[in-house]
């Protein structure tokens, strides 16, 4: 199912994005109030209320139809409990690293490493503002995100799978010069990194890739095109199933010691060709983002997240 978080005459709400019609099923509504009407709340019971949601999507009248063009697409997870985002991109990681005359880190093999982002500044498709200063080198980061359905800790490789929802596209915003700057005191990105994050437009659950699915007792990976664009020229080109690290290899990392909860998200790390820093480096530009352009980022069966730019007021 495509999962999506809207709002309808200033009422928010949770549905199923219905791909044949480009309407949306509104599952509060269509319960009778049974099923949440936000996506947190559902994905604390996810699997019984995905049982109940598929009985009641078998007969559906007209009424709970919804065409997209007359609601306010969210996030898909509006509120996450937790963000987390990893660096799983091998190819992305030695590009960087090759472009600064710097050896691939041998420790990248060891283990998936992760940092902790913002939770609260999740946005979602459409317009995204920023602050003045945001625009001395602001960079998308092209990434797939994990939405985690079960409570768990010290979560095996083999198991780890079953803690996921289904995934959402991201673009992890990023602001160079401020993050070129902190990444000097080796604590990791902050504040070039925490003003925004963009997920959507669905939430893809697993069940939708089952075709597409790389089985390994390592994790599963997904063969999924991911197309990147601004302002309609293609700039980022890779695949999901070239993630280096699966989410359960991540998933395995996160939980050591640790629990995650239902609303957790936790990102990709950006894709090989996947933001304008490996970009210029590769081909000694020095361009980045600016008011007005638009971003595009597509995966097969995940949807298409756009955004434009505005400077904030």
């Amino acid at each position: 199912m495509k999962l999506v978080s809207f709002s309808y005459n200033k009422v928010c709400s949770i549905g199923v994005f219905d791909s044949s019609t480009k309407s949306i099923v509104d599952i509060h509504k269509l319960s009778k109030g049974k099923l949440p009407n936000n996506m947190l709340d559902y994905l604390k019971d996810f699997k019984k209320n995905n049982i109940n949601l598929k009985i009641l999507l078998k007969d559906v009248s007209s009424e709970f139809y919804l065409k997209s063009s007359d609601i306010v697409i969210s996030p898909p997870l509006p509120n996450p409990v937790s963000f987390r985002d990893a660096y799983a991109f091998r190819r992305h990681v030695e590009a960087g690293r090759r472009n600064r005359g710097l050896d691939m880190i041998p420790e990248y093999d060891h283990f998936p490493v992760f940092y902790f982002s913002n939770h609260n500044s999740i946005t979602g498709p459409g317009a995204v503002s920023f602050e003045k200063e945001h625009f001395k080198k602001l960079d998308f980061e092209f990434e797939i995100a994990a939405v985690i359905s079960k409570h768990g800790k010290n979560i095996k490789c083999d198991e780890a799978d079953d803690y996921i929802a289904g995934f959402v596209i991201m673009n992890d915003w990023s602001e160079r010069d401020i993050q070129l700057k902190e990444m000097k005191l080796n604590l990791g990105p902050a504040k070039g990194k925490d003003f925004a994050t963009s997920i959507g437009p669905f939430l893809v659950t697993l069940d939708e890739l089952d075709d597409v699915k790389i089985d390994s007792n390592l994790g599963a990976k997904y063969d999924l095109n991911m197309n990147g664009y601004i302002n309609g020229k293609l700039v980022s080109n890779d695949n999901f199933k070239n993630i280096t690290w699966s989410f359960a290899q991540i998933i395995e990392r996160i939980s050591h010691g640790t629990d995650i909860f239902p609303g957790d998200l936790i990102g990709s790390g950006t894709c090989a060709t996947g933001c304008l820093l490996e970009l210029n480096l590769t081909h000694n530009n020095n361009e980045w983002l600016k008011v007005n352009d638009e971003i595009k980022l597509e995966v097969d069966r995940l949807g298409v997240l756009s955004n434009r730019i505005s400077l904030k007021k």
